[in-house]
């Protein structure tokens, strides 16, 4: 017997897609809710183009136990004050997914997944106590009145400075910024550091933190490194997640810039 189908035309108003979400994850180890959202505002202050009005994920893994609803929700509206946008909490223990409950957010298994395979060793010792991440800014080189004087381009209304140089490792925790330059790191970036600048950035060690170029809208910036394991880097506020990486660039000398607001990232010969 055959049964005839009503064929039934039908176009979807939206389309669904799950797949890779660059999102920042602002993982909180020390709860002191004043200096976290003064923390996120000096962020969005020096690199708009990167955090202003940016999803950002919430992680209390750091913390002995989640906050309660009230002291949550004062940090949230705090951070939101600052320019970005809190949009989930990063998956711990039942209480984290409690706490999500309450405060009417979705909770995020990726990214707490992705954080401890990137800074956490296979043994874990107990962990210490530890300070604020504190934010070094790096003296530039010093050079000639005139030398300086030359290297600033007024053609397009932008101006350069001698770059800075940071001769020491970026630990975990640090955040080194250079202003209306250039970053040349001479050691290595650590997992959870973080190196911004105005201008490019070279690594001459390891990257395996996090590197904002263009911090100001400056599409032609770079980031150069020896040592390819970043968690994140980022031109003019478009960025890559480790994630979203090829295999075959882990590792190795790397060169990453921005074509077509599109993140481009290919082996230095």
């Amino acid at each position: 017997m055959n049964v005839a189908l009503a064929s039934t035309d039908y176009e979807q108003a939206g389309e669904l897609k799950i797949g890779q979400v660059g999102i920042a994850n602002l993982r909180i180890l020390t709860l002191n809710v004043p200096q976290l959202i003064q923390e996120m505002r000096d962020r969005v202050a020096r690199a708009p183009k990167l955090f202003g009005r940016a999803a950002l994920i919430i992680d209390f893994g750091g913390l002995p136990h989640p906050p309660d609803p009230d002291t949550a929700r004062t940090l949230l509206d705090g951070i939101r004050d600052a320019g970005v946008l809190p949009v989930a909490l990063a998956y711990g223990t039942r209480e984290t997914e409690r706490l999500a409950e309450q405060l009417g957010l979705p909770v995020l298994a990726k990214f707490r997944a992705q954080y401890e395979r990137i800074d956490t060793p296979s043994t874990t010792p107990a962990p210490a106590k530890t300070s604020p991440a504190s934010t070094v800014s790096v003296p530039p080189e010093k050079a000639p009145a005139d030398t300086a004087k030359k290297k600033h381009s007024t053609d397009s209304g932008n101006i350069s400075k001698p770059g800075y140089i940071q001769k020491g490792s970026v630990r975990s925790g640090q955040q080194v910024y250079a202003q209306n330059s250039d970053l040349t790191v001479l050691s290595t970036v650590g997992a959870g550091a973080e190196v911004i600048a105005d201008g490019s950035i070279h690594v001459y060690g390891g990257l395996r933190g996090r590197a904002l170029a263009g911090a100001q809208g400056d599409t032609e910036a770079r980031i150069f490194c020896l040592n390819f394991l970043a968690e994140l880097v980022a031109i003019a506020g478009h960025y890559k997640v480790l994630d979203d990486i090829p295999d075959t660039l882990r590792g190795k000398p790397v060169q990453v810039w921005l074509e077509q607001d599109q993140i481009k990232l290919a082996p230095m010969e």
